[in-house]
């Protein structure tokens, strides 16, 4: 997991690099971009918006020391559940995918926020992580955009699996 309790120092790059190196980051983070596109319009766009601004509150709410119970169980839940959806073509409203990739973001983005204060500049960490997320966001996307062609869709389907199961694991303590 990227979480070790530690604090990162430097700036842009070490926040670029907390959510690329972090496996349990990256599998949530490409989750919402390929639910995103599996679900379509216009998920595929809302689902990667939401995912940072919320990040962003739950940095706040890290930054301010408020705690939050269970935030490392929140974010390998965020793999298991992101890639169940997938995996099995759950399509459920807008508003709830929203409100689900939207709860999820807050533990991401908390576990950021504990771990700002410690870095020699915590903006430019923040704008690293935040540029870093999209990006992960627009992998997704990218692969999720099979699921217009049949084979595709199966690609994009076992996709989910392997992330729920990589979420699996995390929650486990296996990876």
């Amino acid at each position: 997991m990227a979480h070790t309790g530690e604090g990162y120092g430097g700036g842009f790059m070490s926040g670029f690099a907390h959510p690329v190196l972090g496996w349990d980051h990256v599998a949530a983070m490409v989750a919402v971009g390929l639910w995103g596109a599996f679900l379509g319009t216009p998920a595929i766009w809302i689902l990667p918006v939401v995912f940072p601004l919320i990040m962003a509150l739950g940095a706040v709410v890290g930054i301010l020391g408020i705690p939050i119970p269970a935030v490392e169980v929140g974010i390998a839940l965020s793999a298991v559940v992101l890639g169940l959806m997938i995996a099995f073509a759950v399509k459920p409203p807008i508003w709830l995918s929203a409100i689900l990739v939207g709860s999820f973001a807050v533990f991401h983005g908390y576990a950021h926020g504990t771990e700002l204060p410690e870095s020699a500049n915590a903006f430019a960490f923040a704008v690293g992580f935040a540029l870093a997320t999209g990006m992960l966001h627009l992998i997704g996307i990218a692969f999720g955009l099979l699921a217009q062609w049949p084979v595709g869709r199966v690609a994009v389907r076992s996709a989910g699996g392997f992330i729920s199961l990589a979420g699996v694991a995390f929650l486990t303590g296996m990876a």
